[in-house]
């Protein structure tokens, strides 16, 4: 018997089925793959702290180019020394570190729960860096990264990233021209944990003046850095206790 695709149940009893099939492949595949996933989130985070500290294959002007993923752990194992948890007076020594979720420990920390600090401890030809992780709000989504100093609270280095900035405005954040701006500067004014300010008009387009606590502004993206700024800003006062007993004054 011929069936009738011009009733509506038809169309209905086939849409559900569709959902069903659909939704089932989709959670197979999310299942099957849920290791590789995370290992990737994992290699990808220690390839943005490696970045941070300098240990890249950046050549020349061009653009971002990360540790390979098949060497990454081997290097962040060879590079990062230390991992802390700094839990309000609480510091404690964890090579787990670096998977803490900083979304949740902000959520915790609403919360009225202790929130735990992971910071990393590295070294590179003889220089000691301290990397803090970082995350904030852009214009539409979630920004993060990660800055690395060394005890005089000078940046080495940074990485950024977003969840959904604007792509050639706010997404540049990520681009080395913009990153390679910060090393040199001091999150420090004085004795106050300024952080640095992503400054529209700074006068300064190629940030040759590295006392100001200031970048240039990306064209167009104003929101974003100034998202970038309260990130850094932020993230180094929450550190700021800690910081001071490593400080060379």
């Amino acid at each position: 018997m011929a069936v009738n695709t011009d009733k509506n149940s038809y169309t209905v009893i086939f849409a559900a089925v569709m959902v069903v099939i659909v939704g089932t492949v989709l959670a197979f595949l999310a299942s099957s793959l849920s290791d590789k996933i995370e290992e990737n989130k994992r290699l990808e985070k220690q390839q943005n702290i490696l970045y941070a500290m300098g240990v890249n294959e950046n050549e020349g002007e061009g653009s971002v180019s990360f540790i390979p993923t098949d060497k990454v752990a081997g290097e962040f194992t060879k590079y990062i020394k230390e991992q802390l948890i700094i839990e309000g007076d609480k510091i404690t020594k964890d090579d787990q570190a670096y998977l803490i979720d900083l979304k949740r420990q902000a959520t915790a920390a609403k919360n009225g729960d202790v929130r735990k600090l992971p910071l990393f401890i590295g070294n590179k030809d003889g220089s000691k860096f301290y990397i803090i992780p970082m995350r904030g709000k852009g214009l539409w989504d979630a920004i993060w990264g990660f800055v690395a100093l060394n005890e005089q609270m000078v940046v080495q280095g940074v990485y950024f990233d977003h969840a959904g900035e604007t792509p050639g405005l706010g997404a540049n954040i990520k681009q080395r021209y913009f990153m390679d701006d910060f090393a040199g500067e001091s999150i420090l004014a004085g004795a106050q944990y300024l952080g640095i300010a992503v400054a529209k008009g700074n006068n300064d387009p190629l940030n040759k003046i590295k006392d100001d606590n200031e970048v240039d502004a990306l064209a167009g993206a104003t929101i974003t850095g100034n998202g970038v700024s309260d990130m850094i800003r932020e993230s180094v006062n929450l550190y700021k206790d800690y910081l001071e007993t490593i400080r060379v004054k």
